[in-house]
């Protein structure tokens, strides 16, 4: 047996070749193994769509094995996120995979049985769908772990080239399958090739990764804090603004491309695979220039220039007529799509820390699937009433007009923003009794000393506070002065439970929350810090006996700590 493969440790800086990441071997070997599963997924809906056809003359049916593969990430895609980050990720891989290999597998045995149906194998194919919604995340969250932060634009663009690659051979291969065999054949080889993953995450000796340590913690809570985490994070608010608002666009390209091949240009299918393999040659292309024009051009000016050159492709899919020059146009469309989705599922990685990242990643597909299918259903309407040209001209416009959204949403982020290190533990609260985790809801107050002169800086810098709370998981917030004594101002926030806020404590304190408690603590007057107090909703038990009438029986549990604890 192979010794264990374990991840390696970070380098300090990144290398300009596009292939350094596969230096390093689990990454390499897992990349080779994911190459092989896109080629058996592809190969798998080739042989879905050829058996549908031959099962068949509907063609709502045949339509429904998209809806088949689709719906599932509509459904699913922030609970998998969810559950990537509070469960163990390998663990998770090895479920989806094998669920995913054993579908296949149970696939391709009742279709060369001669068992299969247009529904079963409806049913079979949204099975399979499900097993890649709840793997996208969690499988997106590996790479940062893999490989050092600096050549992590060059290994989610490997990761890109592996999809393009196979989606260039996979369809064709399929077919080669299929005509010299049968379908079952096909579904028989992509269950197999699901095997290697399942053996190389096997392999993965993953170091231990902080994950909630509360058992209790619900999926649903963890959805919640997943959605106010970006609702309350600048750049993942822009990052999610931008990618929806340029699938809403791009994907018109996708959804009348095959429409401009049949009816506006006359030629068969071959013609719309070859320029599909355009795409795909355009996007490996990006992929060997990426680490130069990451040096020399910010992300913004990356994702602006490759915005441009789709819009003026979509132009040229309207209007031109040369075979040559829409093999040009449809490589740039493939540079232009990789540079785009690589720039943000970079960004997307690295704006959040590692406990809400798959969570966040799960909103990004989420959000570029939703930009896909509502542009598709806008741009496919327009061209049925419009034509064909003039759709691809409003989303060419469409397009052109999103570059601006860089002056007001721009995607730069600081090192330090990207280093989510803690910067501190946070002190352990003094309690007087220890509640149990589903009690709440929670507030924590602390109290500061801060002189007249000094209250619009601070209470500034506190509203800067209050997006930190909100973002870590408070649900509410707020700032009160004491009309008796005026240097006495009051802050609290509210967690739904002890186990919510017993998280924050063991995530510790963030480094821009650390910076500005201590810009904040500069304004605080006094000799002893600002005192902080932990009160516990209260609720009568109707099912216990009346309690004696004594004045005062309602009471808070609180405790105050002369070191800040929140």
């Amino acid at each position: 047996m192979s010794a264990p493969i374990t991840a390696p440790a970070a380098s300090p800086a990144s290398s300009t070749s596009p292939f350094t990441p596969l230096r390093i071997p689990f990454f390499r070997m897992l990349w080779i193994a994911s190459f092989v599963s896109n080629i058996g997924t592809w190969m798998q809906n080739v042989g879905a769509v050829g058996l549908m056809t031959e099962l068949t003359t509907s063609p709502v049916l045949v339509a429904l094995l998209q809806t088949a593969s689709a719906l599932p990430v509509f459904l699913l895609s922030l609970p998998a996120g969810a559950l990537a980050d509070l469960v163990d990720r390998r663990k998770m891989l090895l479920l989806t995979q094998t669920w995913m290999a054993t579908v296949a597998l149970l696939l391709a045995a009742v279709t060369l049985l001669g068992f299969t149906t247009p529904w079963l194998l409806l049913t079979l194919t949204f099975l399979l769908g499900l097993g890649g919604a709840l793997n996208n995340p969690v499988w997106q969250t590996v790479t940062p772990e893999l490989v050092p932060r600096p050549e992590l634009p060059q290994a989610i663009a490997l990761n890109s080239v592996s999809f393009n690659l196979a989606r260039a051979f996979g369809p064709a291969l399929g077919g080669l399958v299929i005509g010299y065999f049968s379908a079952g054949a096909a579904f028989l080889l992509n269950g197999l090739s699901f095997l290697a993953t399942i053996y190389m995450v096997y392999s993965w000796k993953r170091e231990p990764q902080a994950t909630s340590t509360l058992a209790t913690e619900r999926v649903v809570a963890a959805i919640r804090g997943g959605i106010r985490y970006a609702r309350f994070a600048p750049p993942v608010q822009h990052i999610l603004l931008r990618g929806v608002c340029f699938t809403f666009g791009a994907s018109a390209l996708f959804a009348l491309m095959p429409a401009v091949v049949a009816r506006r240009l006359h030629e068969p299918t071959s013609f719309y695979s070859l320029l599909l393999s355009c795409m795909g040659l355009g996007a490996v292309l990006a992929a060997f220039l990426l680490p130069r024009l990451n040096q020399r051009l910010s992300i913004d000016w990356r994702v602006t220039l490759a915005t441009a050159a789709f819009a003026v492709s979509l132009l040229g899919l309207g209007y031109a007529d040369s075979h040559w020059l829409l093999y040009a146009l449809l490589t740039l469309v493939g540079m232009a799509w990789m540079l785009v989705l690589n720039s943000f599922s970079v960004g997307v990685q690295t704006v959040v820390p590692r406990w809400v990242q798959a969570r966040t990643i799960s909103l990004y597909l989420l959000t570029i699937q939703g930009g896909m299918a509502l542009g598709s259903v806008v741009w496919g309407t327009v061209a049925e009433r419009a034509g064909l040209p003039l759709a691809l001209t409003g989303a060419a416009i469409w397009l052109g007009l999103t570059t601006l959204l860089a002056l007001r949403f721009s995607l730069r982020t600081s090192p330090e923003t990207l280093d989510h290190t803690p910067a501190r533990p946070r002190p352990e609260p003094v309690l007087a009794e220890a509640p149990d985790p589903e009690d709440g809801p929670v507030i924590i107050t602390t109290t500061y000393r801060v002189a007249p002169t000094d209250r619009p800086t601070f209470t500034y810098l506190m509203e800067q506070l209050a997006r930190i709370r909100r973002r870590e998981g408070a649900i509410g917030w707020g700032l009160y002065a004491d009309l008796a004594d005026p240097t006495r101002l009051v802050e609290y926030f509210m967690t739904e439970s002890w186990e919510e806020h017993a998280q924050q404590h063991d995530r510790g304190v963030s480094r821009d929350e650390a910076e500005l408690k201590n810009q904040i603590r500069a304004l605080h007057q006094g000799p002893e810090p600002p005192a902080v107090s932990h009160l516990l909703a209260q609720h009568y038990n109707a099912t216990a006996p009346p309690p004696p009438m004594v004045p005062g029986s309602t009471r808070l549990v609180a405790s105050t700590a002369g070191e800040a604890t929140a």
